[in-house]
């Protein structure tokens, strides 16, 4: 059995659960975790295993074949294979930063409304926002937010919004924040997406880097100073801006939490950047 398989093992524990809030109620863990396992690390972590097993009945084996293998199968632990430790605080910061690459780098699927139908808020400002999402998520099909995305990004011959660096900063497309960030790309091993036409300075990019810099998708994960670094350079100078501009787009309806939420998301990066901190996982929750 493979990662894939294993994924596939975390989705039906999820399912069997009845969502990733209920299967997070049931193991003592955040639906944040629970996101970060399924779209991030794509894989539940071994300490998180047997909590699983017991709540769902999804067997040990098929959650991670590599750490509970079946007879005549050798399991990583077997092979001693180092594995980065990632703080479940860091994990779920790189979950939010991964969230929020996907939904702006791509129309949402009718399986991911379903997952943003899923999540839940609380009474704050951020959990306001998740659990507006989560509303709005429910009543949008799939051909819906397809729209809504190309009239926010795209449009006959630009969209509303322009989610790039250079745009932001110069008014133009291709200009020196790409240029300095893909320096910065290089230095860190990070290489272009060959799948992704679009400049590397859109918006999804970026929050996609940082979640890889966090769990270490492009090496060791990196330090905070590092992080820091990359954050100052190439988002905190506009992504806020960005934020704000989607939530109050005119196109913007299943965006608007969306934006919401980016915006409040930067500002706590921000200020725990500004003061040295790891920012934290509970305040990102909501």
């Amino acid at each position: 059995m493979n990662d894939v398989d294993s994924l596939s093992a975390l989705e039906r524990a999820i399912a069997v659960a009845g969502g990733q809030s209920a299967l997070a109620r049931l193991i003592g863990k955040s639906q944040g975790h629970v996101w970060h396992w399924l779209k991030v690390a794509k894989r539940v972590p071994a300490e998180a295993v047997l909590s699983i097993e017991g709540a769902t009945g999804v067997p040990r084996h098929e959650l991670r074949p590599d750490v509970y293998p079946t007879a005549g199968s050798t399991s990583k632990m077997d092979k001693a294979e180092p594995e980065f430790d990632i703080d479940p605080d860091e994990a779920l910061r790189a979950s939010w930063y991964a969230l929020l690459g996907e939904l702006l780098a791509e129309a949402p699927s009718q399986e991911m409304l379903a997952r943003l139908g899923a999540m839940g808020g609380d009474a704050g400002e951020l959990g306001g926002h998740i659990g507006a999402l989560s509303a709005v998520a429910r009543k949008t099909t799939a051909r819906e937010a397809s729209d809504e995305f190309h009239d926010l990004f795209i449009g006959l011959s630009r969209g509303e919004l322009q989610p790039y660096a250079s745009f932001y900063l110069t008014g133009f497309l291709h200009e020196k924040p790409l240029a300095n960030l893909r320096g910065a790309m290089a230095e860190l091993g990070i290489a272009r997406a060959g799948d992704r036409p679009e400049p590397e300075d859109h918006i999804a990019s970026l929050c996609e880097m940082m979640a890889g810099m966090i769990v270490g998708a492009f090496g060791a994960p990196a330090p905070l100073d590092a992080q820091k670094r990359f954050f100052d350079a190439h988002i905190a100078p506009w992504a806020e801006k960005f934020f704000a501009d989607l939530a109050s787009a005119k196109a913007a309806r299943l965006y608007m939490p969306i934006g919401q939420i980016g915006r409040i998301f930067i500002e706590i990066e921000r200020a725990a950047f500004a003061i040295g901190e790891t920012p934290h996982g509970n305040e990102h929750a909501g």
